[in-house]
């Protein structure tokens, strides 16, 4: 039987590091790396010029036409409360898809650099960590070991808040961008 965990899958019941296994889009916040799960990818862009939104928290940067459509952009170092950093020719926007509130919004996510994509097993897999109940850690899936390396796996649908996800949809303007199945 699968070893279980409780974290960012409780609303689907409980998450096995079995089902966390699979692939994962890897990339870097200063030193450290993370993972999204590849199937919540919709692309990746070179960075863009993002147009500002007044009245936003820092972590938006506001919003970029993406093909006739208007992205909402969130810079993760800022939402993880990590300094500002100058962005480079490495700078990404990862385009990705939220199941869980407003019909599957798309939104972009700055990162500092794209690194690969890695298949990782169940037995790379270690349950997040738990530091205590001040400490919020929901969206994380889990922690993989990759060689020498932690990545800290993200459960994108949960990084923001549903107040958040609502203030980054609204910054889109009215209706939130939908994902074309």
């Amino acid at each position: 039987m699968a070893d279980t965990f409780s974290g960012a899958h409780e609303d689907a019941g409980v998450a096995t590091l079995e089902n966390l296994a699979g692939k994962y889009l890897t990339f870097r916040l200063a030193s450290e790396e993370y993972g999204l799960e590849i199937l919540k990818v919709q692309e990746i862009i070179s960075l863009l010029e993002v147009t500002h939104i007044p009245q936003v928290p820092k972590f938006v940067r506001g919003v970029i036409n993406l093909r006739g459509k208007i992205i909402p952009i969130v810079d993760l170092r800022l939402k993880f409360g990590m300094p500002g950093k100058e962005d480079s020719d490495r700078t990404s926007i990862i385009v990705v898809g939220l199941s869980r509130l407003f019909n599957n919004l798309i939104m972009g996510i700055v990162v500092d650099e794209v690194s690969e994509v890695l298949d990782i097993a169940e037995g790379q897999i270690e349950p997040a960590p738990s530091f205590g109940a001040k400490v919020k850690t929901d969206f994380i899936l889990g922690m993989g070991k990759v060689d020498k390396r932690v990545l800290t796996l993200l459960d994108i649908d949960r990084v923001l808040s549903e107040t958040e996800i609502e203030t980054v949809a609204s910054a889109a303007d009215a209706e939130p961008v939908t994902i074309d199945n």
